[in-house]
């Protein structure tokens, strides 16, 4: 059983990020590669680094994504979740991604995160629909979904490019019953 962390938090990714997420995922990349699409050398720097918080900000700025860095204690990142595509008229949905570094493996961070935000997308975003993607292979990822309340709905091919191919991915959703 995964105690969960009192410390985790979400806040919005910053500029002032850039340094210290460059690093993370110098020093994470071969952990995440497997679950990551391919990067060019400039992702691993802080130029990097900045210039992807400032097209993500854009993207919240335009109210279509809540980019947020995963918090331990005071400020430590120890990793990211992304609210990508908010939609919303009819559809009111949105896709979640996360991704924790190496080192803070199962400390309770990722499953903190999760549940962190569908609460924002729910009760802040008034969104009706959370879905997340998930490769096969990542039981781990899974787990966490499963136990934060989404629902496998099911196999999508050739989904997202991953590591250079296209992978197949398991779908899930977490629906907000009390959005009219």
């Amino acid at each position: 059983m995964v105690r969960m962390p009192t410390d985790t938090t979400l806040r919005l990714v910053a500029p002032e990020d850039a340094a210290a997420l460059a690093r993370i995922f110098k020093n994470s990349w071969q952990h995440l590669k497997p679950f990551q699409p391919a990067r060019d050398p400039e992702f691993f720097t802080e130029a990097g680094q900045r210039q992807r918080i400032e097209t993500a900000l854009t993207g919240t700025a335009a109210g279509t994504s809540a980019p947020f860095v995963i918090v331990a204690g005071e400020n430590e990142i120890v990793g990211e979740l992304t609210l990508s595509g908010i939609t919303y008229g009819a559809f009111r949905s949105c896709a979640m991604g996360y991704w924790v570094r190496a080192d803070r493996l199962r400390r309770g961070h990722a499953s903190a995160a999760v549940r962190l935000a569908v609460s924002h997308a729910f009760d802040v975003l008034g969104l009706h629909r959370v879905q997340a993607e998930v490769l096969p292979e990542n039981v781990a990822s899974q787990a966490i979904l499963d136990h934060a309340g989404f629902t496998r709905i099911g196999l999508a091919p050739d989904y997202l490019r991953i590591d250079g191919r296209w992978r197949d991915h398991v779908l899930f959703q977490r629906l907000n019953l009390h959005v009219d």
